[in-house]
């Protein structure tokens, strides 16, 4: 066989490979199991007609505090699980340029030298011989034809695996930036606790000290003296679990961010918070099935419908070629003669007969595809609950800061007139006591709801699919 005979068998065995049958079944994307559109009622309320899209604005836009910008910037250069993410996709990509790789052949140049003494009984001659063989050889060693599609199924699990990858990378970009935008808000809402705490241990120490003024002239109560102390030691004590708190979001804020944070860059209370833009969810929630997470699902879920194709072709033949040309000799001076050329084609076809594992093995994957796809319409059902309860929140949270507000003044107007009765020998401390305790409780509250109200912004940019880059590229 001379080379270009072999070229041509090379060139047909390739060709049939690449057009060899797929026993991959058609994939159908499941149908979304949640309604078209979102959840209607008193608790929800239309977003703003010219309200962007989530998905379509970059986070550097839909955050306006300048310093929560550079926090996020910071994360995202230095985070180590943001890191690891990009990293598997490295990693995956690789993988799928190997198995790709599979459906070409692999041609190795092979030199091998041999010398064996034969001894005079085996010998033709009747004595020893001393018998040397030299060669040369490019070919191809046991490469399979793809006829049934089993390496292309192969090949499309990989890619499948590889874009999931992808997707894992942008969810985990749009968790650390939510992550830091949380942690940031708490940071600052504990630091308003702090100063509340504070100001509050301040009020309670001055009222102790009238307290303990008039019970030297005998104008109050020993009883009066130690309730005054108790609220002081309360005071003393949430003081100290808020500094604890705000040093530990100090800590988490840096873990988050990879790096220490300068003080320059720590918000000191929420009204200093520039509140992110407004957004809309569009009106289909039909936008979910564009969110990383469930992309990701989707993929895996195409990975598991390519590995039955390859579940499949298991119960077909399976055909390999060894083909190679060279020079032989016995002579290490002779290979590169004339009359030295050899050739050697050896294809292979393997039917299995009797295998019990081929059977169970293709349920396995049919039934990982099943739970795959629940799996994958669970992702859907999740992602719309969580855009709807942030929805729910922002519909109630500001008719609730209003009542709060007008709660906490009505329950100060209510401490300071008690205060003035007691002193004027109205009223009992007890109602000065319950007083101030309605009035810390109530501006603890309104701090939460101004928390939630910024936080739920972050919250439904994030379950809309804001946040994650749009331009990357899933091209392997």
């Amino acid at each position: 066989m001379n080379k270009v005979r072999f070229g041509c068998l090379l060139s047909a065995a390739i060709l049939s490979s690449l057009a060899g049958c797929n026993l991959t079944p058609d994939y159908t994307k499941p149908d979304a199991p949640v309604s078209a559109n979102w959840p209607t009622g008193t608790a929800y309320k239309n977003a703003a007609p010219d309200a962007p899209i989530a998905s379509e604005i970059p986070w550097r836009q839909f955050f306006a505090d300048p310093r929560l910008q550079q926090l996020i910037e910071m994360a995202l250069n230095n985070n180590r699980d943001l890191r690891i993410a990009a990293l598997n996709v490295e990693q995956m990509r690789a993988i799928y340029g190997i198995q790709r790789a599979e459906l070409l052949p692999t041609l190795d140049a092979v030199g091998s030298a041999g010398h064996q003494r034969i001894a005079a009984d085996l010998s033709t001659t009747g004595k020893p011989m001393r018998v040397e063989q030299y060669s040369v050889n490019l070919g191809i060693l046991a490469w399979e034809i793809d006829f049934f599609g089993r390496i292309r199924s192969l090949k499309e699990k990989a890619l499948e695996e590889y874009l999931s990858s992808e997707q894992a990378r942008r969810s985990a970009q749009i968790l650390l930036i939510t992550e830091v935008a949380n942690a940031f808000l708490a940071l600052a809402a504990d630091r308003d606790g702090l100063q509340l705490t504070q100001s509050t241990l301040q009020s309670q120490k001055a009222t102790y000290d009238l307290i303990q003024n008039l019970c030297q002239k005998g104008a109050s109560s020993e009883l009066d003296l130690f309730r005054a102390q108790s609220r002081v030691d309360a005071a003393r004590v949430d003081a100290g679990l808020y500094e604890r708190l705000v040093a530990q979001d100090e800590n988490a804020l840096s873990f988050l961010v990879g790096a220490v944070v300068p003080d320059d860059l720590l918000p000191a209370s929420l009204s200093e918070v520039a509140p992110s833009m407004e957004i809309s969810p569009g009106v289909s929630s039909e936008v979910l099935l564009n969110r990383p997470d469930i992309l990701q699902a989707e993929h895996i879920l195409k990975a598991a419908n390519a590995n039955i194709g390859a579940a499949r072709a298991a119960f077909f033949p399976r055909i390999a070629l060894t083909s190679t040309i060279g020079t032989a000799s016995d002579e290490l001076s002779g290979l590169f003669k004339s009359g030295s050329n050899t050739w050697n084609f050896a294809p292979q076809a393997v039917l299995p007969v009797f295998d019990a594992r081929l059977g169970p093995a293709l349920e396995a994957t049919k039934a990982q595809q099943k739970i795959l796809q629940a799996q994958y319409e669970q992702s859907i059902q999740r992602a719309f609950k969580e855009v709807a309860d942030a929805l729910a929140v922002q519909g109630t949270v500001e008719e609730q800061i209003v009542a709060q507000q007008s709660f906490v003044h009505a329950v100060a107007e209510t401490y300071r007139l008690s205060n003035v009765r007691y002193i004027g020998g109205i009223e009992s401390f007890l109602s000065v006591i319950d007083a101030q305790r309605s009035l810390y409780a109530a501006e603890q509250r309104l701090i939460a709801l101004r928390q939630t109200r910024l936080a739920n912004q972050v919250v439904l940019y994030a379950a809309l699919g804001g946040g994650c880059d749009l331009a990357d590229s899933t091209e392997p």
